[in-house]
């Protein structure tokens, strides 16, 4: 007799192969259109040719689904009287079969929220839930819900393909999870376009891949819009880019720029210096935006003795007070300060005809030959360079910082004396060899901002760790949001930067936004997905001094392995890890050991003289299989692991803003974490924080 689950197991193992086949068809015909376009444009070679090719090109990549699974579930709507509700398959795509009857719906589609977001308290109009386990194409297990039974194994409780998820093992790049996001996660994920969105998440709340899954949503709903104008993803540095570089494109997303924040404006200013802290927190406090402004505005002057426009032998004087006013009007009208440069030369040339064609016998015909006498006319434009100059914003910023009594005019009542001090920089011998650093571009962009205008916007921008970036990095991603378009995530808990805004407000205050304007919202994601609580309830103890202000995220991970502290006392911190690594990596894929640099360095000469596998951590990106990697706590945030070793939380503890630095690193394992010291503990490790 047969077993029905195996029944029903054999069922959906029919469909999911259905469905592949149906999609191999897509691909098929997809080529066979794309192989004729080829055709056409090596035959005609026409714009429409090749416009066409483009076009069935990106068709053929969008139908490739990568290594993730096609389905993941399948929903059953309500049903009214004797009719049964519809069946609805969910997936990573839209597959369709010869006749164009959907075989399974693409997780975007906005029937699918439900599949994400039905519990038995609010059903969103579902009776039944199915989820799979996949592996690989073969569906190795059945998880279903009934949503009208709140006494049920689901409708709401942790599902098991998301407990198998977060029990399987970490590679060196981030996956996506659009198999299992969430309610609260499909939330964020599927807000509104036109919003500014602030995300507050601990770790291991997926904050990271809610901002790129909502990325992949809007490019999907608004594809029409965004096609053109494109979305902006921005991360912390390069190492977090390499490690989420491969979530979008398995989603079937391409069309998305991924940079940092100095990187907008790398092909242009390249970054040679550095700045120590407190001239970082200076220049990334939000009153060098009206420094920069300042300076901007004091290079428009007005002649003190008037101006004489010549046309030929004609002459039309202004005083100095009607040529102050045509500056102002100019200014009134919020151009860029070269674009008004020629909304002010346009007047100029306009008030000398106005007032040269008042004069008795003047001809009105003569009008174009007096423009073009007074533009060719070198002591105009001579003139016109001394009152307005053409502003470069790389001569802007290097003057400022340069020249004391430039900055202490542009700064007056804005920055302290001390401050203007610290600022100050000697410049280099030429203007191409400029030592700007990551903290200059925000002053930069401030200026081509101020001078040229943006010269490329986007439909929507993703900002990630946005807890970390200073007010002016904050004003520069906001004008990148051609309408104002934004997802903003981070932990105010893990803002280690001398530059962070502190609170959500203060940063939204720099964007030049508040809390209570209508299209800005605040969301919060409090349950933890991706930490065990055993580790996570560790670090929790950090948050009374580290960050009061933030509500500690729990885990929906019960239990796991308690941390393993290992006391080395007085010897070797690196020979007292051996051990416990030898044993991890038997049982692990990933694996990281957290120090600050003097501790990797003895940790290092300890692997390099057991001959085990690592790779120190800097701009390559994360180690391959089967290598260690040795990451400080500046760099390892954001990412995640199966295993971590912290090396002497003592040291980090004493970094700027370390107790934040530490809550971080012992937040990025997802199995096993340890911790090996030979310095006493920090006391909120040592034993679990009173009870308030």
């Amino acid at each position: 007799m047969s077993n029905p689950e195996d029944e029903q197991l054999l069922a959906e193992q029919r469909l999911l192969d259905w469905a592949h086949e149906c999609l191999e068809a897509m691909q098929g015909r997809a080529e066979v259109a794309r192989a004729v376009s080829d055709r056409a444009v090596r035959d005609e070679n026409t714009v429409d040719a090749r416009i066409a090719q483009w076009h069935l090109r990106k068709r053929e990549r969008d139908l490739q689904v990568g290594s993730g699974p096609l389905c993941f579930g399948r929903i059953e709507e309500e049903g009214y009287g004797a009719k049964a509700g519809d069946l609805w398959y969910v997936g990573r795509r839209h597959v369709e079969d010869a006749d164009g009857q959907p075989v399974i719906l693409d997780w975007r589609a906005p029937v699918s929220a439900a599949f994400y977001r039905a519990t038995s308290v609010d059903p969103c109009g579902l009776v039944h839930r199915r989820r799979y386990s996949i592996d690989d194409r073969t569906v190795v297990a059945l998880f279903d819900e009934d949503l009208t039974d709140p006494d049920s194994g689901g409708g709401g409780g942790l599902p098991d393909p998301l407990l198998a998820e977060l029990d399987r093992a970490r590679s060196g790049q981030m996956r996506d999870i659009v198999a299992t996001i969430a309610a609260e996660q499909d939330e964020i994920i599927r807000a509104d376009l036109d919003e500014l969105l602030i995300v507050q998440g601990g770790p291991g709340t997926g904050k990271t891949a809610v901002g790129l899954h909502r990325a992949a949503y809007l490019l999907f709903q608004h594809r029409e819009l965004l096609a053109d104008t494109q979305v902006l993803v921005v991360g912390p540095n390069t190492v977090f880019l390499r490690y989420i570089a491969e979530v979008l494109p398995s989603l079937g997303e391409t069309s998305v720029i991924q940079t940092t924040a100095p990187n907008l404006l790398g092909a242009r200013f390249r970054v040679r210096g550095s700045d120590d802290d407190i001239v970082r927190r200076i220049k990334g406090d939000v009153r060098m935006a009206a420094v920069i402004e300042q300076s901007v505005r004091s290079r428009v002057q007005v002649p003190k003795d008037g101006l004489e426009l010549r046309a030929g032998v004609n002459v039309v004087r202004l005083d100095a007070s009607e040529v102050e006013q045509l500056q102002k009007t100019a200014l009134a009208r919020k151009l860029p300060a070269n674009d008004a440069r020629d909304v002010f030369r346009q007047m100029l040339i306009r008030e000398a005809w106005r007032r040269h064609g008042q004069r008795a016998g003047v001809d009105t015909g003569t009008q174009p030959a007096f423009t073009r006498a007074l533009q060719s006319d070198a002591t105009f434009k001579k003139d016109l360079d001394k009152m307005w100059p053409t502003m470069s914003a790389a001569v802007i910023v290097r003057e400022l910082l340069g020249s004391p009594k430039r900055l202490a005019a542009a700064a007056d009542g804005l920055l302290s004396s001390d401050e203007q001090s610290l600022l100050r920089r000697k410049p280099s011998s030429k203007l191409a060899d400029e030592q700007w650093t990551d903290a200059d571009m925000g002053l930069l962009d401030e200026a081509v901002f101020l001078t040229a205008g943006v010269a490329t916007t986007y439909g929507h921008v993703v900002v990630d760790e946005a807890q970390d970036l200073s007010a002016m990095a904050l004003r520069m991603l906001r004008r990148r949001a051609r309408s104002g378009s934004m997802t903003v995530l981070g932990d105010l808990a893990q803002a280690t930067s001398v530059v962070a805004p502190g609170s959500w407000e203060l940063a939204l205050a720099a964007m030049g936004h508040s809390l209570n304007d209508e299209h800005v919202r605040m969301a919060e994601l409090t349950v933890g997905y991706r930490v065990p609580a055993a580790i996570l309830d560790m670090a929790n103890r950090l948050l009374p001094e580290a960050a009061p202000e933030v509500t500690p995220a729990r885990s929906v991970r019960p239990g796991g392995a308690a941390p393993l502290v290992v006391d080395a006392g007085a010897g070797d911190v690196g020979s007292a890890l051996i051990a416990e690594l030898e044993a991890l990596r038997e049982k692990t894929s990933s694996v990281a050991i957290v120090g600050v640099h003097t501790d990797l360095d003895e940790v290092e000469a300890v692997m390099a003289d057991g001959q085990i596998p690592y790779e120190r951590i800097g701009r390559r990106g994360l180690p391959g299989a089967g290598s260690v990697a040795l990451v400080s706590p500046e760099q390892v945030k954001g990412l995640e692991f199966d295993a971590v070793i912290v090396v002497e939380p003592a040291a980090i503890a004493t970094l700027p803003n370390g107790l934040r630095h530490l809550y971080v690193s012992l937040t990025r394992a997802v199995q096993y974490l340890g911790i090996v010291h030979r310095e006493p503990l920090p006391a909120a490790l040592v034993a679990p924080h009173p009870e308030a």
